[in-house]
C-alpha cells in the first residue's frame, strides 16, 4: 500500500489537470461534521463499499485516495487493503487523515 503526504496531498488538490478521486471512508456522521473540501464519502463498512468507489472511480486504473481521521484510525489502511484487493492499482493512504489536514491548515 502506498502513503500520501499532506504536502503531496495539497499539491495534487491544487493542480486541475491531476486526476484523482479523494475518498473519505468514515461514517456519514464523522463525513458531515469534518472533511476535506473536494473528499466524497464512501463508508469501508458499507457492504457495497467496492461497488461504490468503482461507481465513482469509473476504471479500476484511476487513482484514488483514501483517509480517515488521523494516524491512529484504521479505516483508510483497510480500505486501501480492500481496494488493492478488488484489482485497483492506483490506490494511496494519506494515513494523517482529516486530524492532520485541519491541524497544518489552521496552524498555516
Amino acid at each position: 500500500m502506498k502513503s500520501i503526504s499532506r504536502d503531496d496531498l495539497k499539491q495534487m488538490n491544487e493542480t486541475e489537470h491531476e486526476d484523482f478521486v479523494l475518498i473519505n471512508v468514515l461514517p456519514r456522521n464523522a463525513f458531515n461534521r469534518e472533511h476535506i473540501r473536494t473528499s466524497i464519502n464512501v463508508p469501508v463498512e458499507e457492504p457495497s463499499f467496492l461497488e461504490q468507489v468503482e461507481a465513482v472511480a469509473g476504471s479500476k486504473d484511476r487513482k484514488l485516495v483514501v483517509y480517515c481521521a488521523n494516524f491512529d484510525c484504521d479505516a483508510s489502511p483497510k480500505a486501501a487493503k480492500k481496494l488493492e484487493d478488488a484489482g485497483f492499482t492506483e490506490v494511496y493512504d494519506y494515513e494523517g487523515g482529516t486530524e492532520d489536514w485541519f491541524s497544518r491548515k489552521r496552524a498555516a
